[in-house]
């Protein structure tokens, strides 16, 4: 389990579809407490979900700035960035709490948000 967060890092920074799903089980549960009508479930919503992201940023980066892991929970802080396919910068920071079944995680709570690009 030591390679969470990496592994999907590592497959969002390479846009490794395949990689990346299978970082996740079968019915994986995706909670946004933030935004809780966006919740879902299962590998084949990640697979549609970050075949989108990848053909609108195709240059997307991650970073994990920080992780902690008690027992089978990781809490990590994730900053993703690139240049979406009409030039406008992407930026995205915030934390992911996922809880795992040994090195795939099956539920995780994002609070994920666009950063401003301006002053209010």
């Amino acid at each position: 389990m030591s390679a969470f967060p990496d592994n999907p890092r590592k497959a969002i920074s390479t846009q490794d579809l395949e990689a990346l799903v299978a970082r996740f089980t079968e019915d994986y549960r995706c909670d946004m407490p933030t935004h809780p009508a966006r919740r879902f479930m299962g590998q084949d919503v990640v697979r549609r979900n970050w075949t989108g992201l990848f053909a609108r940023v195709p240059d997307t980066e991650a970073r994990v700035l920080r992780s902690v892991q008690d027992g089978d929970v990781v809490w990590s802080e994730w900053e993703m960035a690139g240049t979406a396919v009409d030039d406008t910068p992407f930026l995205v920071r915030g934390v992911v709490v996922a809880r795992t079944e040994g090195d795939r995680v099956a539920q995780a709570s994002f609070y994920l948000d666009p950063v401003e690009q301006e002053g209010a």
